[in-house]
């Protein structure tokens, strides 16, 4: 029998510098940049300093690895925690479509924190890195569309995503890796639920599926064993986890010649990835049609089941990050201001206009946009205007999907946005920062990041 786990571990371990095509090289450099930038400007909310404060209270406050947070260094697993949660905070981060996975947060720090301790060099980091999305996003395809209606694909499959960036940085051979990827399986986890409540969960998957990968990693290293079918095994993640629509093949599907990196999104607007299709067709509508909030008497997203999944249980926030969660708010934001993002955001919560269009925006089940999902994700709206007029907008690639990407340009402005929000890094620490991940495969050993 064909033992898949055996040839995603062994693409993993095997995988060498030279082996990663140009564009993909320079791609992930892209998707880097815009992650850290993303750590930066969460790296003030609540739930990551409360993550922080644990780490400064158990672990080393010196060490090799930086923890953008905080700005100091300490042990590479908190480091790494720290990192990750603050890269998932703002909404900001990368996702990959079919796989409905965040790869970045769960990737980038962990390998960056290792790299760092052991001084190794931007090319060994790019290729930890291809190695953990590529695994990464795999596993959350192979996991289904049942999987994710309860379980936050990133905190799942993140973990295993963490293992294999950090054991290619080790030097992990096959059977180790596969270790590595079957303890980081047997401690998946990560639920929907807290979206009812506004709970900070969503920080604590990151936090967790970073340093749970980590941590299977070293200890593969070590001679510690893992379940080897962690996946597809008869009481492995699919059999416990999915709905009968797991599929293996997802695991092996073109590796070493389709590469699921060039494949991931940039997050224009910083909200839930499931509001961007319909917050672009509402725009689309806006624009064309000169219209204020005013002039909106209603508008219905017409959505994949995924997003009712996600955003129905949001009915009326109570927080800034849970109103990220509701498709009303960032439709709203939309049409008030044509943009969303992080100072609307802040802005949402106390304005009566936001609140009352909210009530005005309903999602609706469309056979069209579900079918297509999650490969394509597809914007569809219907607006009604005060004056009796129907409007119809939709989008086929929202911005930021590799089909409407950003530039670097674009990418640049996004990091500097993203580096002033809360004071978070200065303009000089910003172009530093950018200009060390464009050299980055040029550079020996990576130091850390942000110092001059």
């Amino acid at each position: 029998m064909r033992h898949f786990s055996a040839e995603l571990a062994r693409f993993a371990a095997e995988l060498q510098f030279n082996d990663i095509p140009e564009p993909v090289l320079r791609r992930t450099e892209d998707l880097l940049l815009d992650c850290l930038a993303s750590i930066l400007a969460g790296s003030s909310g609540r739930p990551v300093l409360a993550l922080l404060a644990y780490a400064l209270a158990m672990g080393p406050r010196e060490g090799a690895s930086e923890n953008i947070v905080s700005r100091h260094t300490t042990s590479p697993v908190f480091a790494a925690m720290v990192n990750a949660a603050a890269a998932h905070m703002v909404e900001q981060d990368d996702v990959h479509n079919g796989a409905v996975f965040h790869p970045a947060a769960v990737t980038f720090p962990p390998a960056l924190a290792i790299a760092q301790a052991l001084g190794k060099s931007g090319r060994d980091l790019l290729t930890a890195s291809v190695a953990g999305y590529e695994v990464g996003i795999r596993v959350g395809e192979f996991l289904g569309r049942s999987h994710y209606a309860v379980f936050h694909t990133t905190g799942t499959a993140g973990a295993l995503a963490s293992a294999a960036a950090v054991g290619r940085l080790l030097d992990l051979d096959t059977q180790q890796m596969l270790h590595a990827l079957g303890s980081a399986g047997t401690q998946a986890a990560g639920l929907w639920e807290f979206l009812r409540d506004g709970a900070d969960s969503k920080q604590l998957h990151t936090a967790k599926a970073a340093g749970n990968g980590l941590m299977a990693a070293w200890l593969a290293r070590d001679g510690f064993t893992g379940a080897s079918h962690i996946l597809e095994g008869a009481q492995g993640m699919a059999a416990g986890m999915s709905k009968g629509d797991a599929d293996p093949t997802r695991l092996v599907d073109g590796l070493g010649s389709r590469w699921a990196v060039m494949e991931t999104s940039f997050k224009y607007y910083a909200s839930c990835r499931h509001t961007h299709p319909a917050a672009d067709a509402l725009l689309r509508v806006v624009q064309r049609h000169e219209l204020q909030i005013d002039n909106i008497a209603s508008v219905v997203a017409h959505v994949h089941q995924g997003a009712i999944d996600v955003l129905g249980p949001v009915v009326d926030p109570t927080t800034v990050h849970q109103s990220k969660f509701s498709m009303g708010t960032v439709l709203g934001l939309i049409a008030k201001y044509q943009r969303a993002g992080l100072p609307e955001f802040d802005q949402a919560l106390a304005d009566p206009e936001i609140r009352d269009f909210r009530r005005r925006v309903t999602m609706k089940l469309d056979p069209e946009v579900d079918a297509a999902y999650p490969k394509q994700w597809i914007g569809k709206v219907t607006v009604t205007t005060r004056r009796g007029l129907t409007l119809e907008g939709r989008v086929d690639f929202p911005k930021g999907d590799p089909e409407n990407t950003l530039t670097r340009p674009e990418i640049e402005d996004k990091v500097r946005r993203l580096g002033a929000y809360q004071n978070a890094a200065t303009p000089a620490e910003v172009d530093r920062l950018t200009q060390r991940i464009w050299t980055l495969a040029d550079t020996a050993v990576i130091g850390n990041l942000l110092q001059p």
